[in-house]
């Protein structure tokens, strides 16, 4: 079972994470997506092998994490990865991140080449600056919401991640963790995404880097993909057949399996 714990941030900063694995394998760094918290990787761990130590993350302004009012750039969420590697004293981890977590990650994976084994992008984007249907939500959807948040609200926006269907109750517990969000981290997640463009920066990434893409994701796109590919070096891709965006929670095995198999090619190349 996963152990859940917090560390608190030199920023005075506070995330919930749990851990799990064999604390002598390979540090693995999960970063969830805008408005998920640790827990939408619950799925995953559950199929994850003990070699893996495995870290999931409630990222700022998530779930039980600390709220602040400001802070949801890209470069504050990238900070604070690199505050949390370093204070659990990891060595050079895995870092995977889906949708808004792989933004962070690869934002991360930028401005500290150093301090990252490999970088793992689930459900990845190059830019969204060639994205009106995100503005068009910034203004019409999000601009006006307060808090409380509608659990309509919530309700749709994690189902419009999904191709398939998931456990119902899997289900309730995403939307309720959409719900613990303030209206003021989703306009500022959502305009740290618009602002705070990484594409003309994407060749200066050096870890070894595995994207994993659905198909019938309707949020990042097969373009996003091929880009990716093209601006960081040896990155490969995976496509998931029939999948949507939040493909971890539609195939956790695969994944972890996947995740599994990536994270044993790396470590013997590293020999």
């Amino acid at each position: 079972m996963p152990l859940l714990k917090s560390v608190e941030l030199p920023t005075g900063v506070v995330l919930p994470y749990v851990e799990q694995g064999d604390a002598s394998g390979v540090p693995v760094v999960l970063l969830h997506g805008v408005t998920d918290s640790w827990r939408s990787f619950e799925p995953l761990l559950a199929d994850l092998p003990p070699f893996l130590h495995a870290f999931a993350v409630t990222q700022r302004g998530h779930g039980e994490a600390s709220q602040p009012q400001i802070g949801y750039r890209t470069r504050d969420f990238a900070a604070d990865i690199a505050a949390f590697i370093d204070a659990l004293g990891l060595e050079a981890p895995i870092v995977v991140g889906h949708s808004m977590g792989s933004v962070n990650a690869t934002r991360f994976a930028i401005d500290h080449p150093e301090a990252l084994r490999a970088l793992v992008l689930i459900g990845a984007f190059a830019t969204f600056r060639n994205k009106p249907g995100i503005v068009e939500f910034c203004r019409s959807s999000l601009a006006p919401l307060r808090d409380p948040i509608d659990p309509v609200f919530a309700r749709e926006f994690q189902e419009s991640t999904l191709a398939n269907p998931v456990a119902p109750e899997f289900l309730e517990m995403v939307v309720g963790e959409s719900l613990k969000v303030p209206a003021h981290v989703w306009r500022g997640a959502f305009a740290g995404f618009l602002e705070d463009d990484f594409a003309g920066e994407l060749d200066e990434i050096r870890a070894p880097t595995w994207l994993v893409w659905g198909d019938r994701d309707t949020f990042s796109s097969r373009a996003d993909q091929d880009t990716l590919l093209a601006k960081i070096p040896g990155a490969r891709l995976s496509v998931y057949e029939g999948a949507g965006h939040a493909l971890h929670w539609e195939a956790p095995r695969r994944v972890a399996v996947e995740l599994s198999v990536f994270v044993s090619s790396i470590e013997a190349q590293s020999r």
